[in-house]
């Protein structure tokens, strides 16, 4: 054979033919694996949280703090700053992040006792703190969206104009932290459970900081 010549199919004959098929096929295969990159766990085997009871203030809520019958000692706009701590009069700085409002209610009243007999206070919280999600890879409009609290992966996939026509329906992602130097979980979430209700892939809730990610 000519070294110059042009590898074509015409006179290779059945097996050499064969041949090539086989290599496409293989090469075709490796590729779509190399869509989905490093290890994930399946939603399906994500360990599933109970859901709250009640629930815990965080930075950036915005809490009424009253004081029954002491409005000099009442907030009813405290903002829970990002060091999770709002100012309250005579208290000054008070620790409420990561705590219920009803646990609160009954730190605040054990700590103004040095101040009024018997105090009863209410806490309420007024603007939950909003959800912030990235959303990335192959969808129309990536970036970073507010979410309403409690929303879910599609939700997160509407909001950035759904999927574009490369995405892989099977290699949605949320990259969540989880506290750890070997870097955040990726959980790996299917395109048709998702919009079918399927939990637990539907039921799942986004957490601020999460990623979304499309391949």
């Amino acid at each position: 054979m000519n070294r110059n010549q042009p590898l074509t199919l015409r006179g290779m004959g059945r097996s050499g033919v064969g041949r090539i098929v086989t290599v496409l096929v293989a090469v075709a295969g490796a590729l779509a694996c190399a869509s989905v990159r490093g290890p994930y766990i399946p939603v399906e085997d994500y360990p599933s949280v109970a859901p709250e009871t009640e629930y815990h203030i965080a930075t950036g809520d915005l809490l009424a703090v009253r004081v029954w019958n002491q409005d000099s000692m009442s907030n009813p706009h405290a903002r829970v700053r990002d060091d999770g701590k709002i100012s309250l009069p005579f208290l000054q700085d008070v620790d409420v992040a990561g705590i219920t409002p009803t646990e609160l209610s009954q730190r605040l009243q054990v700590k103004l006792k040095a101040y009024v007999v018997n105090p009863v206070v209410t806490v309420t919280v007024e603007e939950f703190r909003p959800l912030h999600v990235e959303v990335l890879g192959e969808v129309v409009h990536p970036g970073q969206f507010e979410l309403d609290r409690g929303a879910g992966v599609l939700a997160a996939l509407a909001v950035a104009g759904g999927l574009t026509d490369y995405a892989h329906h099977d290699s949605i992602f949320v990259l969540r932290s989880n506290g750890a130097s070997t870097g955040p979980t990726r959980i790996r979430f299917r395109y048709a459970s998702l919009i079918a209700g399927e939990k637990p892939a539907a039921s799942f809730r986004l957490h601020a900081g999460d990623v979304v990610v499309a391949e």
